[in-house]
């Protein structure tokens, strides 16, 4: 089973340099870093699982693009994913140099997980426009893209505008990481197929990921898309081998599974080779 491993929160008590050596020794396919990179801390905006406040927890990520190089520096078969980086609070230009140099460093173990924000008030005083978010996000994405494929380029859009400008250096995977579209929003696969390579659920079953696999497939058919392509992902589940062998039959390519918070990495490591021990 191709089983990638995401990260507890708080996220930045074990080092990512540990958690990578650890997660291609046991031999899971992946390693997962969230973000949300500051909280405010009076927020009218619901938690998405419980449409209640958000938990403490949640001021407490790690920032993913260092914690990734990190875990590219001693590893070298792990793949490396955001789940995922919030697109519009994050400047194109800015983000597509980081991408790149992430990816070309660590020879192409880049996947790119992407997201729009659930978080009103940190889009809007990162920059973002949570009304027009998605929008916003597929200018961003269209825009990194032309960077990475071109010698030179620009772009001209709503939210996003430059000159021809150069970005070195480009990504060692052409004609750049795999895009991969995370939520459950009601377009979210139109989407997936109109802009990235594969979709990142979570908070999903496997009666609906067969469901949405169907759909996805007829979708990226109608596109002229090869459905095989496009990959789903299900994300920040419980380490529970049964579940994961049925998202796997459902169609889904790969489960991340997230281990449970622990202070030491003696904790760490003991309990990663036991879900390695059950699920791999």
């Amino acid at each position: 089973m191709r089983i990638g491993l995401g990260t507890p929160l708080p996220a930045y008590t074990i080092d990512p340099a540990f958690m990578a050596r650890q997660a291609e020794r046991l031999g899971f396919d992946s390693l997962w870093y969230a973000e949300h990179p500051a909280v405010p801390v009076e927020s009218a905006s619901p938690f998405p699982s419980t449409g209640g406040e958000i938990p403490w927890q949640y001021s407490h990520f790690d920032e993913p693009y260092v914690a990734l190089a990190r875990a590219s520096a001693v590893t070298s078969t792990l793949l490396l994913g955001t789940g995922i980086t919030l697109v519009p609070q994050r400047h194109p230009l800015v983000l597509a140099k980081v991408i790149a140099s992430l990816d070309h460093h660590s020879g192409g173990r880049f996947l790119f997980g992407v997201g729009t924000g659930w978080l009103k008030e940190e889009v809007e005083m990162m920059g973002g426009n949570f009304r027009m978010r998605w929008t916003q996000t597929r200018e961003h994405i269209e825009a990194m893209k032309a960077l990475w494929a071109s010698d030179a380029a620009e772009y001209h859009g709503r939210f996003v505008d430059f000159p021809p400008s150069r970005v070195y250096p480009k990504p060692a995977q052409r004609p750049h990481p795999p895009v991969i579209l995370g939520g459950m929003a009601p377009r979210v696969l139109e989407r997936v197929v109109e802009c990235a390579d594969g979709w990142l659920p979570n908070r999903i079953t496997p009666a609906e990921i067969e469901k949405a696999r169907a759909e996805l497939d007829r979708r990226a058919r109608d596109a002229g898309r090869d459905p095989s392509t496009i990959s789903i992902s299900v994300f920040g589940q419980e380490p529970d081998p049964a579940l994961a062998r049925a998202f796997l039959d459902a169609g889904a390519d790969r489960v991340v599974v997230r281990p449970q918070h622990v202070e030491t990495e003696a904790e760490m490591e003991a309990q990663l080779e036991a879900i390695a021990e059950r699920m791999l």
